[in-house]
């Protein structure tokens, strides 16, 4: 079977949308629910955050979902006891998202088999050391056909840029500015990096995140790519209205062209 992210971007060429959700919020028992009406409400992709005490480079809407969900009692097992039921609900592409202790400490090959059980299609761990990765994670996720989503950053030179998309399989991951995310100021995108990496034409496909909170930066954000994710606006959304199919809906379709 062929990986359901490569099937999306060979499929739709503009505006994919991709949503993160935070794993067990707002309750522990939630993502599936959020998972079905996202589905339902006609996202692309999504992405699940599984929650990490010391989140780096999440701002404070994200942040205080992981503290919330770990309190809940949200862990990667705990994750994984639930996911089992995600390819009942949804054929989207579905990547986990979080950092690389939690990764560490259930087990890393675990991990990536694990994924693969549950039907998730690809990982993004930022603060893995690419060297790592190539040691340790590299054949599983290829033998287990797991994307390895890799981030580029305002920061990040040409040169590995190059490196990036070579080693990338998926998409890549275009980070909008030097920030954490949840930003809300528009102008804060850095148009000169996103403009310049989009002529580089890079093989693997690009999604801009962080930052995207409104149609205006979506449409922003995604002059410069297939398309954007967005994050602390839909954790902020659960956040104010709970889960409900109307909610969602009407969310999703503020950023629909």
């Amino acid at each position: 079977m062929k990986n359901r992210i490569t099937a999306l971007f060979e499929s739709k060429k503009e505006n994919i949308l991709s949503i993160y959700m935070t794993a067990g919020y707002p309750l522990l028992e939630d993502t599936l629910s959020v998972v079905k009406e996202l589905d339902r409400a006609g996202v692309d992709m999504i992405e699940i955050g599984f929650p990490f005490s010391d989140p780096l480079a999440d701002g404070p809407v994200i942040q205080q979902s992981s503290e919330i969900a770990i309190a809940n009692g949200m862990s990667l097992k705990v994750l994984f006891e639930q996911l089992k039921e995600l390819r009942t609900l949804t054929q989207l592409p579905v990547l986990l998202m979080g950092y690389l202790n939690p990764v560490l400490q259930f087990g890393a090959e675990e991990f990536i088999a694990k994924c693969a059980e549950v039907g998730i299609d690809g990982i993004i761990i930022p603060d893995m050391p690419f060297g790592y990765f190539e040691s340790n994670l590299q054949q599983s996720c290829k033998d287990k056909g797991v994307s390895n989503i890799l981030l580029l950053t305002p920061q990040t030179e040409i040169k590995r840029i190059r490196e990036i998309d070579h080693h990338a399989t998926g998409f890549i991951y275009m980070v909008s500015s030097n920030s954490v995310t949840g930003g809300t100021n528009t102008n804060q995108l850095n148009t000169t990096y996103l403009e310049r990496t989009q002529k580089l034409q890079l093989k693997n496909p690009l999604l801009t995140g962080f930052g995207i909170h409104d149609a205006l930066s979506f449409k922003s954000a995604a002059q410069f790519s297939r398309g954007c994710i967005i994050g602390s606006a839909f954790v902020k959304h659960l956040t104010e209205n709970g889960i409900t199919s109307v909610g969602i809906s009407q969310f999703i379709k503020e950023f629909r062209p």
